[in-house]
């Protein structure tokens, strides 16, 4: 991939020696990465980046710029948070022009909130650069809109994991399960088993519709359509893997007509009106 990608006439920040961008690097796909992150990429003399940046993504960085791999992933050896922070203070103090670049939007489970606290507490100039998170974009590939007026009037984002990889004790299940009529959860593979337990025994439907999206947006994605009860046996059984997102609620059931990348290559919809609104009809 060229790394010489011209930015369109614009008046665009300047990464200046001591400062840190905190970026989001989208969900996989380049095409999804904003302007603002490709300008931090060509100007950063040091990236430190996570480990679900794709390679693609880091060819568009400045050639000179040192890479270095900061990656978090359950149950593997990864850096500590706090080792993590203290090497951007020093990089900025060093007066380098520090790029963080994070998977998805770095302030929705990214820990670029205590990253970001931390740089400002240590008298180290930010900018954050939003990015496109998983639990939108990644399930927009997939064919699922998180909202639609005939599913849901709320949505709400869920991390699957604590700061020890457990389920998290503090989140109510049960208010969680009746607040949203769709439901997008991150990190929640390993605890799949559990999760779909605490929804069934807060209300939920054992039928209701459930999709999993592995590598979202990526040559590799891969989707599992199942249901809340036979969630975690079809995992087992299809063999997907994290990095992965969750959906739960009827907005899964858009997938039948909205499975883009299957049109685009000469599929058809499984169902045209998957939630019998007969939307042809109206619309005539």
């Amino acid at each position: 991939m060229e790394n010489s990608i011209p930015l369109p006439t614009k008046d665009w920040p300047k990464l200046e020696k001591g400062w840190v961008w905190l970026c989001g690097a989208g969900p996989g796909d380049p095409g999804l990465l904003t302007l603002h992150a490709l300008n931090g990429l060509m100007q950063a003399n040091v990236i430190v980046y996570d480990a679900l940046v794709q390679n693609k993504i880091l060819d568009w960085a400045n050639p000179n710029a040192k890479l270095i791999f900061a990656g978090k992933r359950g149950g593997k050896p990864s850096p500590k948070q706090r080792d993590i922070s203290l090497q951007l203070i020093e990089l900025a103090r060093n007066g380098k022009r520090v790029l963080r670049l994070k998977g998805g939007d770095p302030f929705v489970f990214g820990r670029g909130g205590e990253e970001a606290q931390t740089l400002v507490q240590n008298n180290i100039p930010i900018r954050i650069i939003p990015g496109i998170s998983a639990g939108i974009g990644g399930l927009a590939y997939a064919g699922i809109p998180v909202t639609h007026r005939d599913v849901n009037q709320s949505v709400t984002f869920v991390t699957g994991h604590d700061q020890n990889g457990e389920t998290p004790h503090s989140l109510n299940w049960s208010a969680i399960s009746q607040g949203s009529q769709v439901l997008v959860i991150y990190m929640g593979m390993k605890h799949a088993k559990k999760i779909a337990h605490e929804l069934i025994l807060a209300g939920r439907s054992p039928n209701e519709p459930v999709a999993i999206v592995s590598n979202a947006t990526t040559e590799t994605q891969t989707v599992l359509e199942t249901t809340l009860k036979m969630m975690n046996e079809d995992i087992k059984k299809s063999g997907i893997k994290p990095p992965a997102i969750i959906c739960v609620g009827k907005a899964v059931l858009m997938r039948q007509v909205l499975n883009w990348q299957d049109l685009m290559n000469g599929g058809l919809p499984k169902n045209t009106d998957p939630l019998n609104k007969d939307f042809l009809t109206e619309v005539s």
